[in-house]
């Protein structure tokens, strides 16, 4: 058992990304009944959709999960009441400042990790009370850190400063890249791309199949005046790189943007005008497997590659 497994109460130490549009009951549970810990993905549910997913999770698992919260929310009070009242025992929040709402959530006997991109916000973390962080590096998908640092650069950095356990984010989709974080002093991984091409996510077919078809270099991080993001490289991508081109104000990029863009393209399936966000390392995901597949195959894979690093005798 090692710091993250006895933290969660999980078989291994595999989170499921909390992803918007992604990150459903059906996942969640499905990843927790597996033996890592599900999250649901509160940052594309309404209040009270939050809660019927929550309750959802209860009746479809009786292992533990969690519930992944953008602090930028705009109804954050009443997404926090509902995850007290509903008894959610464990949350991890992100985009903003931890200690805004990590003592309110440890006052009520929850478990709290937050998501850091540098070594600075997770010292900040680390003051603000929470459990654990998930150190991200910017080959993951969706929203992320600005400043661009790689997954195996940040783990050792943050490593050096941090006393709390930590998760490594970013990239990681097999067990050689699990094996890999951990030797760099990681306790745990959090997975996102790898669960969003599952049978149990809630993401649209058609952006599923697209991620299968997702090679080196189809992603791109971009629009880091508003909120930086990786995309997949379709019309809506090429249309933010033509308005780039023209030196465009912040009014102009959140104008193009728009409203529901993301809930257009992973959810409803637009592959032409929706926000596609994924990871880089959807390079190497080639089918869709059930989430259970997904974390037997990545533990078999651990294992195989534990055992493959005693040829390195030098």
């Amino acid at each position: 058992m090692n710091k993250i497994t006895k933290l969660f109460n999980i078989k291994y130490p595999i989170i499921q990304g909390g992803m918007i549009w992604v990150s459903g009951h059906k996942l969640a549970s499905a990843v927790s009944n597996a033996g890592g810990l599900g999250l649901i993905g509160a940052g594309s549910m309404y209040p009270e959709v939050l809660r019927e997913h929550i309750q959802k999770c209860k009746k479809e698992t009786s292992k533990p999960f969690g519930v992944n919260v953008p602090m930028l929310y705009p109804n954050i009070e009443e997404i926090m009441k509902i995850i007290v009242e509903e008894e959610v025992k464990i949350v991890f929040t992100s985009a903003g400042n931890p200690k805004t709402w990590t003592p309110f959530l440890k006052e009520n006997g929850i478990t709290v990790v937050h998501v850091v991109s540098s070594s600075i916000f997770a010292l900040k973390a680390q003051d603000a009370g929470v459990d654990a962080i998930v150190v991200e590096g910017f080959e993951a998908g969706g929203h992320n850190g600005r400043d661009e640092t790689t997954t195996l650069t940040l783990i050792p950095m943050v490593k050096e400063q941090i006393k709390i356990p930590i998760i490594a984010a970013g990239g990681i989709a097999t067990g050689h890249g699990m094996l890999a974080v951990m030797v760099l002093g990681a306790d745990g991984v959090q997975v996102g791309s790898r669960f969003a091409a599952s049978i149990e996510s809630s993401a649209h077919e058609n952006f599923k199949k697209t991620i299968l078809d997702i090679k080196e270099g189809g992603t791109q991080l971009t629009l880091k005046e508003l909120a930086p993001v990786r995309l997949i490289k379709n019309k809506f991508y090429d249309d933010v790189q033509r308005l780039y081109e023209n030196c465009p104000t912040k009014e102009e990029l959140i104008a193009l943007l728009g409203r529901a863009r993301a809930k257009r393209g992973m959810f409803e399936g637009d592959l032409i005008e929706g926000e596609l966000e994924i990871g880089q390392i959807a390079g190497v995901i080639n089918e869709i497997k059930s989430a259970e597949e997904i974390v037997i195959e990545m533990i078999t894979d651990f294992e195989m590659a534990r055992n493959e690093i005693k040829k390195f005798d030098f």
